[in-house]
């Protein structure tokens, strides 16, 4: 399986050295935070499920699945509450902030594995349904995440040359002329000389390597993808 990143939330030592144990057995990689504000000073969005507790001092769990939910960053992190709270409120509240499921102590460590699982593999379906990818071969872009992969490396591309390939490689075999490319690539500025196409051109024909022989010019027409 891949390995898959997941941050225990709990001021329960050991319990988190159990399920850590139990967790790593079947291939995760586990961090433990003892508190809500030790969890935020890391970067919960590298994690692939957030193990929470409620009851915790200084901050609540509730209060950090919110914040969790609710930062652009972190807000697919798939939530599962560990708690004590076994009340129909507390449930209530868990699922209104957008936890992904509830599991109250004492609990079953394997009905626990199992349900991770679970949680995991669905939001690994989401995400990629989420992420649209563009390609030719083995040139990539990542729409979703604004990343241009070359076989499997990432190039770094500023944000007009990024605009300028994905407008040719999602349009192949269409011709764009220089004042079509400067509306859709530039919308928003009015002052903007096409020369401004012919320098993006010539940087992302460089950056792509052998794909840049597929950006062919149309002299006195413009650009198309080839392919």
């Amino acid at each position: 399986m891949d390995e898959y990143r997941i941050l225990m939330v709990d001021d329960d030592e050991d319990l988190c050295e159990i399920v850590r144990y139990n967790l790593q057995n079947e291939g995760y990689t586990v961090d433990i935070a003892y508190s809500a504000e030790e969890a935020l000073a890391k970067d919960i969005a590298d994690y692939d499920l957030a193990l929470l507790d409620v009851m915790l001092e200084g901050m609540s769990g509730f209060k950090l699945g919110h914040m969790i939910r609710n930062n652009p960053k972190t807000e697919l992190v798939p939530i599962v509450f560990l708690t004590a709270k076994s009340g129909e409120n507390d449930r209530l509240t868990a699922y209104s902030i957008g936890a992904d499921d509830y599991i109250t102590k004492p609990f079953s460590i394997r009905e626990l594995m199992a349900r991770i699982k679970v949680i995991i593999r669905r939001a690994e379906a989401q995400k990629s349904r989420l992420t649209q990818i563009v390609s030719y071969d083995h040139l990539k872009i990542n729409v979703t995440n604004k990343q241009v992969l070359l076989d499997g490396n990432e190039v770094p591309f500023t944000k007009k040359e990024f605009e300028i390939l994905k407008l040719l490689l999602e349009n192949r075999n269409r011709l764009f002329s220089r004042d079509e490319m400067l509306k859709l690539v530039w919308p928003e500025e009015a002052f903007v000389l096409s020369r401004s196409i012919d320098v993006n051109i010539t940087r992302i024909r460089k950056k792509i390597g052998t794909y840049g022989q597929h950006i062919v010019t149309r002299l006195g027409l413009g650009y198309c993808f080839e392919g």
